[in-house]
This record gives structure tokens, sequence and C-alpha cells, in this order.
């Protein structure tokens, strides 16, 4: 371990930390995020994402676990006083032993290929970060080659994001795009097989499982509240409605996500 720096107040360093928590302008400003957990911490590491500053309990005595981060990680080190890691932890009982900030990766489009076997899904204008770090969980488990996040919303970058994606955002290729026609174009733009894509909405052409989701697929979502807007309605291919019953007005829209991307990954396998 290299050379370890101190911050025992609330400094100006520890200030740019807290403002990764809230403020999506001042991450993309840092180019960096906060990642807080054991596992979320392990696999950004795993999957080789570029550790900034790693930070850690200036006040207790370390885990093998997390000198092996620190020996791992590469960045700047910090031994943080405990009331202050308690705070970026977003913890009001105990102090987290390790926080790391990780580098944000390249989110354009045009980094993305879409294959013969390419599945992906688009969140239009996602409200909730809990709900997009859901879906990127549900994107990890069922294969699917990236998360597209469109319009004015949540980011995938947010500590609320990544918590709820149970670290799944560092095996999961994201990406966004100001506007539909912007995605539209990028599928122009790939070689191979046109890639189709459905909409997801409650009254749909036809029902999810009667919808042929065995070719490059991109499955569009929309916003909690309102679902697709116009313009995704003018840009997909087909929508296709998920059949509920109850009292449920609506489904979550993680929750439609993952039926969706299961429904994909069923019809790949060959199950009936």
């Amino acid at each position: 371990m290299g050379k370890v720096l101190r911050v025992s107040a609330r400094n100006a360093r520890f200030q740019q930390w807290e403002a990764l928590l809230t403020n999506r302008k001042k991450r993309n400003q840092a180019g960096g995020f906060l990642v807080q957990g054991v596992r979320p911490i392990d696999l950004a590491l795993e999957h080789g994402w570029t550790f900034q500053d790693v930070l850690f309990d200036a006040d207790r005595r370390l885990s093998d676990w997390a000198r092996g981060v620190l020996d791992a990680s590469g960045g700047q080190h910090y031994a943080v006083a405990r009331e202050l890691m308690a705070e970026l932890g977003e913890k009001e009982s105990d102090a987290p032993e390790l926080l790391a900030v990780v580098s944000m990766p390249d989110v354009s489009l045009r980094r993305i290929k879409a294959g013969p076997g390419f599945l992906g899904i688009a969140f239009d204008r996602p409200g909730s970060p809990g709900n997009l770090g859901s879906l990127l969980r549900s994107a990890d488990a069922f294969s699917a080659d990236v998360v597209i996040t469109t319009g004015h919303g949540a980011d995938p970058f947010d500590p609320r994001s990544v918590r709820a994606s149970t670290g799944s955002l560092f095996s999961t290729r994201v990406a966004h795009a100001d506007r539909p026609q912007d995605v539209a174009a990028w599928i122009t733009g790939q070689a191979g097989a046109p890639v189709r894509m459905v909409g997801t909405d409650e009254h749909g052409e036809n029902e999810l499982a009667a919808t042929d989701l065995t070719g490059p697929t991109l499955l569009v979502l929309g916003r909690e509240t309102d679902g697709m807007s116009r313009a995704w309605h003018d840009t997909v291919d087909v929508t296709a409605r998920i059949p509920i019953g109850g009292a449920a007005s609506s489904l979550n829209a993680a929750a439609a996500g993952s039926i969706a991307l299961y429904e994909a990954a069923r019809q790949r396998s060959g199950r009936a």
C-alpha cells in the first residue's frame, strides 16, 4: 500500500465525496461515483473497473478483506475518521470498513455492438434509482448485453442504483442516449441482423409471450408513472403487454422489465 492521506474533518476532499452521494452533475464532473458494500466493491475489482480513491475506517483494525482490496485496487488511499465514514456509508448505526470511488465508464452507444444474439433493454426516463438498480440486477441474471437509459432520469451511478443492483452494475454494460431517435440511429448503424425494438405497454398489440424475442432484440421499458413516451411509441417496431390480474393496475417498472428479460431468455433457451 502506497502513501495514505488522512481525513479527519469535513474538509474539501470530504465534501467532494459527499457530493457524489446525491449530485449527478458532480459525479459527471469528477468522472467517478461512490461504491458502498463488500459485494459491489469485490465485483468492481473482479471486472477491472478503475479505482480513483479507496477510503478506510482509520479507527479500526482492518480485516484481511479490506487489506486485500487496498493492495489490489490502486488509486489514492485515505484513512478517514469513523464518523465521516458513517456519513458517506449512509449508515446510522455503524461505519463501513471500506468505501471506494470508482471511475465512470464511457456510456455512449457507439461502443456497443449488436451481434446476432443481441438482447438489450432501454429504460425510458427512469424515475427511481432503486428500480434502475433492480433492472440492472435482472439484466445481469438474464445475460442482457446492455441496459440503456434514455432522457432525463435516475442514473446507474447513483449509490442507490448501485446498492439495488447488488453489484451487477459492474458486470453489465450500461449506456445512455438523450432521445429514442438516437437509439434508432444506433440500431440502423449496426451490421448484420436488424435489431427489433419491442416496447412494453399495458395496451400492447400482442401478449409478450406471443411476441418473437429470439432474434436481436431491444426491449423498451417505460417510465414508472406514465409508461413509454410518445417518441418511443413512434420508434418501436411493436408493443407487447404483460397480462396481469388482481387489483393491481400495473406492474412496477423493474418487475415488468425482469419479466420481459426472462421471457426473452426463455424463448431463446427453447423451453416451452
